[in-house]
């Protein structure tokens, strides 16, 4: 009895490391894909960053990452491989792979409120499949409901999308928000800048993304784990030079790299 007992052990042993196994090796296939695809191809760090985020994780985009894709929307061309991927996963929205449709959703909420002000335009047209989001009803195994998160999520981007003034007020917080005035917070790092600089002033803020508010995580003390940032709970937000930043009407600024300016 007790050869058999042990045999099990042994088995169950190997199965958990033959599985972490393959989860490491597919994330050195995925990462060395993602070289190849930067190498190779066209493709930009943004266009590849906003393809994974709303791939159909399971856990929701992280705000660093939405942080990094809003900041490069101001770019043209990055602008609209970003558009591009959000209209194609809203679009495939089905009750059965709904998970990308609202990774998307999640990133559109913080590009409409953190990055060019066209994209409010570009989005209008999506408005019917999103009205489709709100009648959405999920409650998973462990009691969570989904469909709540959806249809509170999707009822905010109508309001940016549908109401000016709404838009204009959820703007001019994240614009306090990056420019730091909830104090400083955790360290973070990404490239702020066309001659690839990094910048390294983070603050953190730990309320405004509607996420944070709707999915329930637990905390201990003031240690923030990895899934508590996953599912967006702390905002790391880069705080940049006035003549850095998008929000700010500085002179110096192009034409060609803030898309919110034909709009004035």
């Amino acid at each position: 009895m007790s050869m058999l007992l042990r045999q099990n052990m042994d088995n169950s042993i190997m199965g958990s490391s033959f599985n972490e196994f393959k989860r490491q090796a597919s994330f050195f296939l995925r990462d060395k894909i993602k070289t190849a695809r930067l190498k190779l191809t066209d493709v930009t760090p943004a266009q590849l960053l906003t393809e994974e985020v709303t791939n159909g994780n399971p856990w929701s985009p992280d705000t660093r990452t939405m942080a990094m894709i809003s900041r490069a929307a101001f770019e043209v061309d990055d602008f609209w491989r970003i558009v591009e991927i959000l209209h194609k996963r809203l679009v495939q929205f089905d009750r059965k792979n709904w998970r990308a449709s609202y990774n998307a959703l999640i990133l559109l909420e913080h590009l409409l409120t953190h990055g060019p002000q066209s994209a409010v335009d570009e989005f209008r047209d999506d408005k019917g499949v999103i009205e489709q989001m709100k009648e959405f009803h999920l409650t998973d195994q462990k009691g969570f409901n989904w469909g709540l998160c959806v249809q509170k999520l999707s009822e905010r981007v109508l309001n940016l999308l549908e109401d000016r003034q709404f838009w204009q007020e959820q703007r001019e917080r994240a614009r306090e928000v990056t420019r730091g005035i909830q104090g400083f917070g955790s360290f973070c790092q990404w490239p702020c800048s066309s001659d690839g600089r990094w910048r390294s002033r983070v603050y953190k803020q730990e309320e405004g993304l509607l996420v944070s508010d709707m999915e329930e995580m637990s905390r201990e003390g003031d240690k923030i784990s990895e899934p508590e940032r996953r599912q967006g709970e702390v905002k790391c937000l880069a705080v940049m030079e006035e003549d850095h930043h998008p929000f700010c009407g500085n002179e110096h600024l192009t034409t060609e790299s803030l898309l919110s300016k034909k709009l004035k």
